[in-house]
């Protein structure tokens, strides 16, 4: 029983599973992050190019 518990406590393949899921998981915030901010920049590209041509219309 004692060897057993021993082996248990040495067995680090879990500790390997874990380790990757963490590291899968900030690689995925970092991505989601990123995305947002690119969402955020080309649509306020967009609004000011739209205001843009709007004004352009009307001035006409």
């Amino acid at each position: 029983m004692t060897k057993l518990f021993e082996r248990f406590m040495n067995d680090e393949s879990g500790a390997t599973a874990i380790e990757y899921g963490l590291i899968a998981a900030l690689i995925s915030v970092a991505l989601i992050t990123g995305a947002t901010t690119l969402g955020s920049t080309l649509n306020n590209q967009f609004q000011a190019l739209s205001t843009k041509m709007n004004t352009a219309k009307n001035a006409n």
